[in-house]
């Protein structure tokens, strides 16, 4: 064997699985497709140092403990989201955000009855369209399952949603002071420090797997063989093929798991960073808007915009999730950056106060990023546990975690997927106990 342990992914996930795998003392190989660590985290520092343009995860949500351990192991902190909100109301001015339609919305999911044999979440909110007191509610949750799950709900369980919506996860969210690359090197230092192997730019395409252990071939030709592996890629990239970029199981994955996984979609988003040369917005309608953390635009080329709030930063962030973020990414780069200034400036009633500051934008396609395909997970109508049931070992030698496979409402999030590794680690240490191969 040439290892104890193989992880395949070097995203927060992997790294924690690696991390701790190792520093319990057994040998471990990471295989990561990209030539950098992170996964879809991926930060890019600014002259500011507090700030950092952020293109994929940027806020912690909830309490997130495996975040803030690593947070608090760096002598780091992050600060609650501060700030005002506003939305674009039907005159087309824009107008301070009421959280009584939202709060309604939540509620409205929250309390949905168990459907036997489940629905999407479009189907039940039809339904409930029959009350007429409820559209401004069914409006707002709708919104709020493409925006902030990404998700389409007529694809989308209600049962899912519900369980994630009726979690503390979604109560408040806080952004680390830095961004997300200092935690990231945290977890990169732990391998480190543990002897763990990283191997960048090896793309899996193969894992053959057995009670006797398992053998993973890369692209390159090179085999690693070991005693367990622990499978930490995106949902999205075991969704396909493997003549399409896919990684091929051997024997095929048993019928269980593969039923979980196809339970599991990955949402799309559009998310373009704006990058201005001062911030133009806070010295409108004098000052009106200093403090502005969010505005929203229900019919807008992006749903939402956010600024750096509570640090007065010169960036903002343009946002699209769910069906219409698909259809908004085909179009391209230059066209997406162009929609969300654009977008940005006429929300604002300031279309050309916003092209005189802007500097640049940019954004990372995560749906077309080969190894990603989309940017998180969220179930399937019918899809029942299946998170939980990708957590079960294969053949007591394959394990999988990320985001995907956490069931306690923290899925799409960074701290889900730092504890799926954790989780994954600690099952592997209990299957290969303290056999030969450790180091000494």
């Amino acid at each position: 064997m040439d290892a104890d342990a193989i992880v395949i992914g070097a995203g927060a996930a992997g790294l924690s699985a690696a991390g701790a795998l190792g520093a319990d003392g057994l040998r471990v190989v990471v295989l990561e497709a990209r030539e950098r660590v992170g996964g879809r985290i991926l930060s890019r520092p600014t002259d500011r140092r507090a700030i950092a343009i952020e293109l994929g995860p940027e806020f912690v949500h909830g309490a997130a403990p495996e975040t803030t351990a690593v947070l608090r192991a760096i002598g780091g902190t992050a600060v609650e989201s501060g700030g005002r909100s506003w939305t674009r109301g039907a005159d087309g001015m824009l107008h301070p955000e009421n959280d009584t339609e939202l709060d309604r919305a939540m509620e409205l999911v929250r309390s949905a009855p168990a459907h036997p044999g489940d629905v999407s979440v479009d189907a039940y909110l039809c339904e409930r369209a029959r009350d007429p007191a409820l559209a401004g509610a069914i409006a707002a949750a709708r919104a709020f399952v493409e925006g902030f799950d990404a998700a389409d709900p007529t694809l989308a369980s209600l049962h899912g949603i519900a369980h994630e919506w009726r979690s503390a996860v979604d109560e408040f969210s806080t952004r680390p002071i830095g961004g997300y690359a200092p935690i990231v090197a945290e977890l990169r230092r732990r391998c480190d420090a543990a002897d763990v192997r990283v191997r960048l730019a090896t793309v899996v395409t193969q894992v053959a797997y057995g009670t006797g252990g398992v053998a993973v071939r890369a692209a390159d030709g090179s085999i690693v063989r070991a005693r367990g592996a622990v499978v930490t890629v995106p949902i999205g990239v075991l969704h396909r093929a493997p003549d399409d970029r896919g990684i091929r199981f051997d024997p095929p994955l048993p019928a269980a798991t593969a039923r979980a996984l196809a339970g599991i979609a990955m949402g799309d988003v559009a998310k373009v960073v704006l990058r201005f040369h001062a911030p133009f917005w806070e010295l409108l309608e004098d000052g009106r808007y200093r403090d502005a953390a969010f505005f929203r635009d229900p019919n807008g080329p992006f749903q939402a915009y956010w600024t750096q709030m509570p640090l007065h930063g010169e960036s903002v962030v343009a946002w699209l999730g769910g069906p219409r973020a698909a259809c908004a990414l085909a179009r391209g780069r230059d066209a997406l950056i162009a929609e969300a200034l654009h977008g940005f400036g006429a929300l604002l009633g300031a279309p050309e106060a916003a092209r005189r500051a802007f500097a640049d934008g940019t954004l990372h396609d995560w749906s077309a990023d080969p190894y990603a395909r989309g940017a998180y997970s969220y179930l399937r109508v019918g899809a029942g546990r299946a998170r939980t049931a990708l957590t079960e070992p294969v053949a007591g030698t394959l394990w999988f975690a990320g985001e995907a496979t956490v069931d306690d409402g923290s899925s799409g999030t960074v701290d889900g997927a730092i504890a799926s590794g954790l989780r994954a680690a600690a099952q592997v240490r209990a299957a290969l106990g303290a056999q030969s191969g450790r180091k000494a």
